[in-house]
């Protein structure tokens, strides 16, 4: 989709980690955004179909155990990974809750230093910014992302979340790298909750990502040994959080 009213911002001085930065008006911001969340969003819906042949569409199983099914399928020189595990008793919501919730995303992910909002275009789409630090595993290290966020309610219930980096012109227009920090992309991630009958929910989740820099390729490929933890920590918090009789 054109972008009609993106301007080459004027460099300063100081050194500029990315060769060029768009201004962006509000609006252009936002008409983007929808856009490629669009995509992103059919392409979660369709990696939660559990109706889809598993040899068909490019998924090998790394991991099955205690419920928690661990995948991945190659897009080019990168790889897409996927989770899948049923919770019970916690609905989509509580789920959702704290999943999506950017002040308690240190508690299931042990390497995010900082996330904040950068700006709120909609009510379910957000810009925001994630850094990991020193002491993150090496495939996080001193990288920072520039990221959507668009919340999206299905006619069945079911509850998707897409995060995906800004192309990097927009992001630094946005928000100027910091000097220490590589910026990654995150090129597709996000949550698909789908209810059950017994206030029970299957959680799905996608990611692929280029951290940028030069990191051996096992430590790219192995990210299912994060995820693992990641779903143990966010199992934990959700089935803590209090459902909507309880509130």
């Amino acid at each position: 989709m054109a972008i009609d009213t993106i301007i080459p911002a004027t460099m300063s001085s100081s050194p500029a980690p990315c060769s060029r930065s768009w201004s962006i008006s509000e609006d252009s911001l936002r008409r983007y955004v929808q856009f490629a969340s669009e995509s992103c969003i059919q392409e979660l819906l369709a990696a939660s179909d559990t109706n889809r042949g598993k040899d068909s569409d490019g998924w090998k199983i790394l991991t099955l155990d205690n419920g928690v099914e661990i995948s991945k399928r190659r897009s080019g020189s990168l790889h897409t990974f996927r989770s899948r595990w049923i919770l019970r008793s916690v609905s989509p919501q509580q789920f959702i809750t704290v999943a999506n919730a950017i002040d308690a995303a240190k508690q299931w992910d042990s390497d995010l230093v900082e996330a904040r909002y950068i700006k709120d275009l909609e009510d379910n789409l957000s810009i925001i910014r994630l850094r990991f630090g020193d002491n993150s595993k090496p495939l996080f290290r001193n990288r920072e992302f520039i990221v959507y966020e668009r919340r999206e309610t299905m006619e069945d219930g079911t509850l998707v979340v897409a995060v995906a980096s800004l192309p990097k012109e927009i992001a630094a227009g946005l928000h100027p790298k910091q000097s220490n920090a590589i910026r990654g992309l995150l090129l597709q991630s996000g949550w698909v909750v789908e209810k059950l009958e017994d206030d029970s929910c299957v959680v799905t989740y996608v990611v692929q990502l280029d951290p940028a820099g030069w990191l051996p390729k096992c430590f790219v490929n192995r990210f299912n040994t994060k995820l693992v933890m990641i779903i143990e920590d966010l199992k934990k918090l959700a089935q803590a959080c209090p459902s909507e009789g309880e509130i």
